[in-house]
């Protein structure tokens, strides 16, 4: 069986961003965390899943 070679790894992809909001948001209180999250989701362009 040939195994293909891997371009683009999205596991590690997600381990990188995953870790990354961790260490942004590990001291927030639980309202800090809300307006990190609606801050994020107003600056971000892309329509989440079920919106259209």
């Amino acid at each position: 069986m040939n195994k293909k070679e891997k371009t683009y790894d999205a596991v590690k992809m997600m381990r990188e961003i995953r870790d990354k909001i961790s260490q942004e948001t590990q001291n927030m209180t639980f309202e800090q965390l809300k307006a990190y999250i609606n801050k994020k989701l107003t600056k971000n362009t892309t329509k989440l899943v079920g919106q259209k």
